[in-house]
């Protein structure tokens, strides 16, 4: 578990304002209780230094921080406006980054059951996003403690698969709003209070991840530059996984799935400058019931899409097929988001 530390409660300030110089840079060296408050700092020196300035502030409570492969990983929670609950996430900033020096970052998502835990404790991507100077943020996969009916009935719908869309059916509308969340405030917050550089900035994912970076990243190429995808749901409105969660999330209106199909989307013209990078198991039990990535291929050729799609054999749908190729994901977005002018 990554709870041992006790909690530790701060402002962070997101300036309705172009960001200030001369915020102080992270430690060196951990302070005695082994954390990293560089954050804090900043955001105090941020505060400080724009009094009457209008902006929003936010509560963020770290649950813990450690120091991992020269860096600093950090797990916290804050109170969402989108979601109308507490969330959670995950940030690894590596090495030598600072305000001076703000660095690429990679949004993860995860896939059905998983947590904002799941891609850093077991897809073995740190030390390769330590090595090439990359962030990583990593988020939950859905609302927890929504109190709506149902939604812990099932694994693969509700809590821990919010499919990373906004939900516009009741009673999942409140607080089922993930995609606002991924896209808007989520990066809003975490790029206002450590030094990563929102304008190079990259999204992945696995399983219903996969598609959720698939999707946003073909619906807002220029917000986010990379995309990749390992074992992604791609063509959701025609699988029983992708059916269940947008007939009762988004209604019975197919043509309103399409805004969350990476498939439809290539069809209805969405693309992405940047080469799609996409890894998948031959041997994943859920290959041809629920992934189906030949569609992917077809659509993206049809749209003039760039795509790379890996097939591996005898690799399942497993996190020991993420880790097996997680390097290469970060590698390629480094190289797509380190040339970004």
């Amino acid at each position: 578990m990554w709870h041992e530390n006790d909690g530790n409660r701060f402002s962070c300030e997101l300036l309705c304002c172009k960001k200030q110089e001369g915020a102080p840079a992270p430690p060196s060296s951990p302070d005695e209780r082994g954390r990293n408050t560089w954050h804090k700092d900043q955001a105090m020196a941020r505060q400080d230094e724009n009094k009457g300035e209008e902006r929003v502030v936010t509560t963020i409570e770290t649950r813990s921080e450690h120091v991992c492969h020269g860096g600093r990983v950090g797990f916290y929670t804050h109170q969402s406006n989108v979601l109308g609950l507490e969330a959670r996430f995950a940030v690894f900033v590596p090495p030598g980054a600072d305000t001076a020096n703000p660095v690429p970052v990679v949004y993860v998502l995860a896939g059905l059951t998983c947590t904002e835990e799941t891609f850093f404790i077991k897809a073995d991507a740190l030390a390769e996003a330590a090595r090439l100077g990359v962030a990583l943020v990593a988020t939950d996969t859905s609302p927890r403690g929504a109190g709506v009916e149902g939604e812990d009935t099932d694994w693969d719908f509700g809590t821990g698969a919010g499919f990373y869309l906004d939900a516009t059916q009741e009673p999942w509308r409140k607080h089922y709003r993930m995609g606002h969340y991924i896209c808007e405030e989520l990066p809003r917050l975490v790029e206002a209070h450590f030094p990563l550089d929102g304008a190079r900035r990259g999204i992945t994912g696995h399983s219903m991840g996969g598609h959720g970076a698939l999707v946003h990243g073909l619906r807002a190429p220029q917000f986010w530059k990379s995309v990749s995808a390992f074992a992604p749901i791609v063509h959701p409105a025609e699988v029983p996984w992708g059916e269940k969660a947008f007939t009762n999330y988004l209604g019975p209106d197919r043509a309103t799935w399409r805004t969350y199909d990476a498939v439809c989307l290539l069809e209805d013209g969405h693309t992405h400058p940047s080469t799609l990078l996409v890894d998948q198991g031959k041997a994943d039990q859920f290959l041809e019931r629920e992934l189906q990535p030949w569609h992917l291929a077809t659509a993206a050729q049809t749209a003039g899409q760039a795509l790379t799609l890996r097939e591996h054999d005898g690799y399942d749908h497993s996190y020991w097929f993420v880790q097996s190729f997680a390097a290469d994901h970060i590698r390629y977005h480094a190289a797509v988001l380190k040339a970004v002018r």
